[in-house]
């Protein structure tokens, strides 16, 4: 059986099944954002047992609204979590804060810094896990930074290469997926944004990804997301990483690399962004279900997930959730237009291989 089709709702209308999903971020809840910062108040009664139950009430109102939106597998839209490097680096042991470093404009990042060797302790994400699973009707996705962006997005004084580091990071990670995996995790995101951007380092994200999956059940579907950046570098490469599903932005170029995925053809499952996350117009359910027929031109209806092209953090929130409801929507129109026959998927493939 296939690791997709274990997420498919048991009175699903449609013979056929497109798996719809997220990436990961989602907006916060704007109280949390000022509960968050009571808590690092000295002076203010919160506390953070305070800020505890601030997250868990948090992860449950995502959660509802990603199943109104009707998503087949949901996540806590991390609320717990503030930047994607900067999170995990909190949690590893051998890493270290100095202060900020400015990446664009006004905006800056509390880059870390690896200053002895990396270590593993307790679990990351384990917790957070079994709570959103508590509060979801709908499988949980678990999204987690892989060890490549945790490498190259840090400072490295401890290791004599960003190589090296990224394995001695791959083997935590492995860990960590080992424990979610234990606690019920069925279906693992790793997140490598800095891989498109970096020519010829696609060879050490294979070999992090075969320490990552080492020993791990076959039923887990292990999804790898990569946006910004130039796709050619990574493919075909990238057909050959022990992944079930690979995750890629391609809404915000207007699907311009479609044609980099057809040729040779892609072997493996393709979760394609839908939605633009860059932008806070609302995608028509007409113009969302022609971008999904831009994804059927690389894979059958079976090895399709429909997704936003990233995390979705920066939206507005009712922006987020109605990008997320038209997405569902056009999903299963789709697929009632594949089950007619008014779609025909192979033909969309044949015309674009």
């Amino acid at each position: 059986m296939s690791t997709r089709e274990q997420f498919r709702p048991e009175d699903h209308e449609n013979d056929h099944f497109l798996l719809t999903s997220v990436v990961g971020s989602y907006p916060k809840p704007k109280w949390l954002n000022r509960v968050s910062d009571l808590a690092e108040d000295e002076e203010s009664k919160f506390t953070e047992e305070h800020l505890k139950e601030a997250h868990d009430d948090a992860c449950r109102v995502i959660v509802d609204e990603h199943e109104r939106a009707g998503l087949d597998t949901v996540c806590d839209g991390e609320m717990r979590r503030n930047e994607m490097v900067e999170y995990f680096a909190h949690r590893i042991e051998g890493y270290e804060f100095n202060g900020p470093v400015k990446v664009w404009g006004h905006n800056y990042f509390d880059k870390p810094s690896v200053v002895e060797e990396v270590s593993y302790e307790e679990p990351w994400l384990v917790d957070e896990f079994e709570f959103t699973t508590s509060a979801a009707a709908k499988p949980v996705k678990v999204p987690i930074t892989g060890p490549y962006t945790l490498a190259r997005w840090s400072f490295n004084e401890a290791y004599d290469s960003d190589e090296e580091l990224s394995y001695a990071l791959a083997d935590l990670v492995n860990e960590e997926i080992e424990k979610l995996v234990d606690a019920g995790a069925r279906y693992i995101q790793i997140d490598e944004p800095a891989l498109a951007t970096t020519p010829d380092d696609h060879a050490i994200v294979g070999e992090c990804l075969e320490r990552i999956v080492a020993d791990i059940d076959d039923d887990v579907r292990i999804g790898l997301h990569v946006c910004y950046g130039d796709y050619s570098r990574i493919y075909p490469e990238l057909l050959d990483y022990p992944i079930d599903e690979f995750d890629v932005e391609l809404c915000n170029g207007g699907y311009e690399q479609v044609d980099v995925f057809t040729d040779p053809e892609f072997t493996m499952d393709l979760a394609l962004g839908v939605v633009d996350v860059h932008t806070a117009d609302v995608e028509s359910v007409e113009e969302i279900k022609g971008n999904i027929e831009e994804g059927l031109k690389i894979v059958p209806p079976e090895r399709l997930t429909v997704s936003p092209d990233c995390g979705v953090k920066l939206l507005p929130r009712e922006v987020a959730y109605q990008k997320l409801a038209n997405m569902v929507q056009a999903t299963r129109e789709i697929e009632a237009e594949l089950d007619s026959g008014e779609l025909d998927a192979e033909a969309l493939r044949s015309d674009a291989a």
